[in-house]
């Protein structure tokens, strides 16, 4: 889980990256991803160092990723209307930056929850 949350991390850096770009590095807020990211990145890294912490630093980056998934649904819903056919977000590069940091928390949460409960049937073994 330690590397997943790194993965995601340079995931999230990676997108915030391109997303300042792509709106012509004129708002701060299009870093907002990478800043999750750089979270992440630290959550992973210390729960590699200790392994006493390990379990308390994936608790919190699931918590991050569902702060990031609430901060970024609305992207993801803006998108997925404009894909069947409504109106097209007025800020699409900050919708699609959303949307992806949205997919990437869903699936990083899928699979936390998946690892803690192979945690939990492992120990009862």
């Amino acid at each position: 889980m330690p590397k997943l949350s790194i993965n995601v991390g340079v995931l999230l850096i990676i997108l915030g990256f391109f997303a300042y770009i792509g709106s012509e590095m004129v708002s701060i807020t299009a870093l907002i991803p990478s800043f999750f990211g750089l979270a992440f990145v630290g959550l992973g890294l210390l729960a590699r160092k200790s392994d006493s912490m390990q379990k308390h630093t994936m608790h919190a980056a699931m918590l991050l990723a569902l702060l990031g998934l609430g901060g970024s649904f609305t992207g993801l819903r803006q998108i997925v209307i404009a894909l069947f056919g409504g109106d097209m977000p007025v800020r699409f590069t900050a919708a699609a930056s959303q949307a992806v940091m949205a997919v990437i928390c869903i699936i990083f949460l899928i699979l936390g929850v998946k690892s803690f409960i192979d945690a939990r049937k492992e120990k009862k073994a």
